[in-house]
């Protein structure tokens, strides 16, 4: 019974429908206002296209983004209404409609009556679309001030970025040191560091042990944060100018407005040198379409959805505005619904739990996981359907449905925190003390700290204080990220071996890919410094002696002074036994 009450509401809306056709059909006045009205909308259309193709060619789009995007929103509707609203005056002032054609059918609605509604229900339409875009503008430029305001501090933290101009920060901000001398310095080094310019640049580079920088910034501006912005738009009018100049690393004058776009907008630039630490955008580097290609399988944001979500409820309420039950409606269209839903389950799964992985940043193409089949790669594309992982050694390919990502046991290897240990064992002669086998691995510890770096030459080992700044640098970052308990170099006396006394040695590193190169170079000091001292590494085999062991062990006397100088100068590390101690 409920069902047929159903069918029987939808063709009484039906009909009310099939009311306003006939209208239509039996006024030729209203068919000649309706057609007016296309032909207008579809010119204002097209002319909308050419002024929006215009515009993003102009310098002030890529500037200007925000506002150039709520220009080109505004002006649409502006004219359609413009164009409604004086179709509306002319229909009053000169009557377009005769008393003849004042029909009306069950529905109740005359011609001038109906074309006035469909005026009315365009207007609520484009103001509609209008909001529905203009709201999501406002929402994105907010976002955007919000990660510039996040650039700014990181500005300050890393006490201006490589491509300003002049020393900016320095411009800005003013150093003023501790009253006294910090923990790791003398109070006479410290008043020494004071009186010269170079010596003052050194403590405001200086780290403590713990890992603090001492002394504190005053501005020297008022508003340090505008003079910094208004700088970064003049290094981006900079970027520009040399893209569409041809000065740039293509070789050619680049155009803006092009498909797939050569020439990054200020956001998408800014965006850019955050996810490159900050370093200068070299002009023409990237081929065309390079950030579209990269951030094409993002997911949408709130901000691309609510446009949607807005005009799809000002479209229900206009149908409802025109007679039709919402309720019927959705009861109608329920099933069909449902139907759908059940035979996409599991794309919907994959789907959901891709906009998680986006969202939360649970998993991101580049981390290294390891699945819980133990498949163990990078991650290299996420899809909404599919995830592809790459293996380490680029020999195959694990693609699994991306809803295994959450549902799964995944273990990520790249994530927060970033400390990563790097471990090499080794096993020594017996006759080898093993207090000085623990002084030399601290030795072969600290100089890998020191001297494992990258092709940029930042130490891939965390430490407290940056090796660089001993000597007056820049801390390469390695200082920053340690925890409080991370005591490095670690020595660890494992076990007596059948044929060695077996030892470990730890340092940590800043990433889960960081740990093979300072493994290698870690053997290779740890090779000479063994050779240097007659550290003996014994053959994994029972060895019989038949010569004079006392013999050898004199041999390996003969370095006793040169193995002590090592153990009172770097000592072994937390493996010292106190008085008291068993």
């Amino acid at each position: 019974m409920a069902e047929d009450d159903v069918i029987g509401a939808v063709s009484q809306q039906v009909g009310e429908f099939d009311d306003l056709v006939r209208l239509i059909i039996s006024s030729e006045s209203l068919q000649i206002a309706l057609i007016v009205l296309v032909i207008g909308i579809i010119i204002i259309g097209m002319a909308y296209k050419r002024f929006s193709l215009w515009m993003g060619k102009k310098r002030f789009n890529y500037t200007r983004p925000h506002l150039a995007r709520l220009v080109r929103v505004v002006v649409l509707p502006f004219f359609a209404i413009a164009l409604i609203s004086s179709m509306n005056v002319y229909i009053q002032l000169f009557e377009l409609f005769s008393d003849t054609e004042e029909v009306s059918y069950a529905g109740e609605m005359t011609a001038i009556g109906t074309f006035a509604k469909i005026l009315n229900t365009i207007n609520i339409l484009v103001i509609g679309y209008a909001i529905s875009h203009i709201i999501p503008i406002l929402l994105t430029k907010r976002d955007k001030s919000i990660l510039e305001r996040d650039d700014f501090e990181a500005w300050r933290r890393m006490r201006g970025f490589e491509d300003d101009d002049a020393d900016l920060f320095h411009k800005l901000f003013k150093w003023n040191p501790p009253p006294k001398a910090p923990e790791d310095l003398t109070e006479g080094e410290f008043q020494k560091y004071l009186k010269t310019e170079e010596g003052k640049r050194h403590l405001e580079s200086f780290t403590t042990s713990r890992g603090y920088h001492i002394g504190s910034y005053e501005a020297l501006v008022k508003n340090p944060f505008e003079r910094w912005k208004n700088s970064e738009r003049r290094k981006y009018q900079k970027y520009y100018d040399r893209c569409i100049s041809g000065e740039n690393d293509s070789g050619k004058k680049l155009k803006p407005g092009q498909d797939p776009a050569e020439i990054y907008p200020i956001d998408t630039w800014r965006e850019e040198k955050r996810i490159h630490s900050f370093n200068p955008i070299i002009p023409g580097y990237r081929p065309a379409g390079y950030a579209e290609e990269k951030r094409k399988d993002l997911p949408k944001s709130v901000a691309q959805i609510l446009p949607v979500g807005i005009f799809m409820a000002v479209v229900l309420g206009v149908v409802g505005w025109w007679g039709v039950d919402l309720f019927i409606l959705a009861t109608a269209t329920g099933g069909f619904a449902i139907g759908i839903g059940l035979a996409l389950q599991e794309t919907m799964q994959n789907w959901f739990a891709y906009i998680m992985i986006r969202k939360d940043k649970i998993i991101s193409e580049g981390d290294r996981i390891q699945l819980e089949s133990g498949y163990n790669g990078n991650v290299f594309k996420i899809t909404n359907r599919v995830t592809y992982i790459q293996n380490a050694l680029h020999e195959s390919f694990a693609i699994i449905p991306t809803r295994q990502l959450i549902n799964a046991q995944v273990i990520n290897y790249t994530k927060e925190p970033k400390v990563v240990p790097a471990i090499v064992d080794v096993g020594v002669s017996y006759l080898n003390d093993p207090k000085t086998v623990a002084a030399i691995l601290v030795k072969i510890g600290k100089r890998t700290m020191k001297e494992v770096v990258d092709s940029s030459g930042n130490h891939l080992v965390i430490q407290k204080k940056c090796p660089y700044v001993d000597v007056n640098k820049p801390s390469c970052g390695c200082d920053t990220g340690i925890f409080a308990d991370k005591e490095q170099p670690v020595v660890r006396f494992n076990a007596f071996n059948d044929s060695s006394l077996d030892f470990s040695l730890w340092v940590y590193v800043r990433d889960y890919g960081s740990q093979f190169k300072t493994k290698t170079i870690m053997r290779l000091i740890m090779y000479d410094e063994f050779k240097r001292y007659d550290i003996r590494i014994p053959w994994p085999i029972r060895t019989i002696y038949q010569s004079d062991e006392k013999k050898e062990a004199e041999e390996i006397g003969k370095l006793d002074a040169e193995r002590a100088k090592v153990f009172h100068e770097y000592g072994i590390g937390d493996l010292s036994v106190g008085e008291g101690d068993s």
